[in-house]
């Protein structure tokens, strides 16, 4: 999978511009988190991957092609988009109409369709709530059940809208299971969050958005030890790496155990 960004700029019909010459080149399948504050553009940047949003100027590309080519459509078979609120996506009666739906509009055959319904519903945790109305569902599970109906479309690109809002630790233990599966399966996940924590268990790669521009696009590790930078963009490192950063560490550790390690290893020194 290949998304390419050359020198893209959106301006909103208000006159307020959005992303202010992007260049960016995601490709492969490894999972990439897209962070910074609100406002900063990370939602408009990725409602251009799928042609949801048209730049005003410069190109996107996937897998070469460019988004101009086709419509929002046909490019949701290539890239997904998961809301951040399911209200905005969910509109039948029941868990698995909505997970037929996608499939159906694309031509997917009865048969890929049921194959598929059992490993999905068993991947976002709603194998026994398939004949309920997704709005009786918690808020947690109508989370999974908008990432579910995406995930039933097989497209080779993820992008997940803030998807740890409102999940508890077993949600986002199912959220990195899900992750890691498309993965496995050579799927590529693109997620925006504001949990830096989720962030630094989940994504190698990271993109700090600010002001409509790249800031950083680091490893992980790169990106939490510019730590000046990171104000710039209102971005908190998460809080084992503060303390860490606090406490004279000269690497930047996520874990606990990573600390301990670390401190150690400074004080023999």
């Amino acid at each position: 999978m290949k998304i390419e960004l050359r020198n893209m700029r959106y301006v909103y019909p208000t006159g307020d511009e959005a992303l202010k010459g992007i260049d960016l080149l995601i490709e492969g399948i490894e999972p990439v988190a897209i962070i910074g504050q609100n406002g900063a553009g990370k939602t408009t940047l990725v409602k251009h991957f799928n042609g949801i949003l048209r730049p005003t100027s410069g190109e996107v590309l996937i897998n070469g092609e460019n988004i101009q080519n086709c419509s929002t459509a046909q490019w949701s078979k290539e890239v997904g988009y998961i809301f951040q609120n399911p209200d905005d996506q969910l509109f039948l009666e029941s868990v698995r109409k909505e997970f037929e739906f996608g499939p159906l509009q694309i031509g997917m055959s009865k048969e890929e369709i049921e194959e598929r319904m059992k490993w999905v519903a068993t991947l976002v945790g709603l194998s026994d709530k398939l004949d309920i109305h997704p709005f009786d569902l918690t808020s947690t599970e109508k989370k999974f059940c908008s990432i579910g109906a995406i995930i039933m479309m097989n497209p080779n690109a993820m992008i997940f809208d803030e998807p740890t809002c409102g999940q508890d630790v077993d949600g986002n233990l199912r959220l990195r299971k899900i992750i890691n599966e498309l993965k496995e399966r050579g799927k590529l996940c693109i997620t925006i969050s504001h949990d830096m924590k989720f962030v630094v268990d989940n994504f190698k790669r990271v993109i700090v958005m600010w002001k409509g521009k790249v800031l950083l696009d680091e490893k992980a590790e790169n990106v939490f030890s510019q730590v000046e930078t990171l104000k710039k963009s209102f971005v908190s490192p998460p809080p084992i790496t503060k303390v860490a950063q606090g406490a004279g560490l000269r690497k930047t550790v996520f874990t606990t155990e990573a600390f301990i390690k670390v401190f150690e290893e400074q004080r023999m020194v």
